[in-house]
């Protein structure tokens, strides 16, 4: 390998994928509730919703049915969860929380909190204070 090429590695983040049971009640949160930008998505032979997240095609939403019958646990950072960087968490906690979404405060002390979609998938959204 030569100065000029690229480590072999992980890079970073492409996407990351959730299952929901219902595209049109996700979209009405991931969109009206976080105002994610949906991008063009190929036809896969089933139904789903890609968002960019800062550049790219980031989150991807399948829609299957039943998509996750455990039980979650109670609180959403003890649980398996996406994390988003955002400005202006304050704006959007209260943003959330006035369209009747629970949402839960960080325990560490840091600027970040929790929500879950409609189909009780866990995101944490952190005030990004590098931007």
């Amino acid at each position: 390998m030569t100065s000029g090429e690229a480590k072999p590695g992980i890079q970073g983040l492409h996407h990351a994928s959730l299952v929901v049971a219902d595209t049109v009640v996700a979209a009405a949160f991931y969109e009206g509730q976080l105002g994610l930008e949906r991008l063009q998505r190929p036809e896969l032979g089933f139904p789903g919703l890609w968002y960019a997240l800062g550049g790219g095609q980031a989150l991807h939403l399948l829609e299957v049915p039943n998509p996750d019958p455990v039980e979650r646990p109670v609180r959403c950072g003890q649980d398996r969860h996406l994390a988003l960087r955002v400005l202006g968490l304050e704006a959007l906690v209260a943003r959330l929380e006035a369209a009747g979404v629970v949402v839960e405060r960080s325990r560490s002390g840091r600027p970040a909190a929790f929500v879950r979609d409609p189909d009780g998938n866990a995101i944490e959204l952190i005030e990004d204070a590098a931007a």
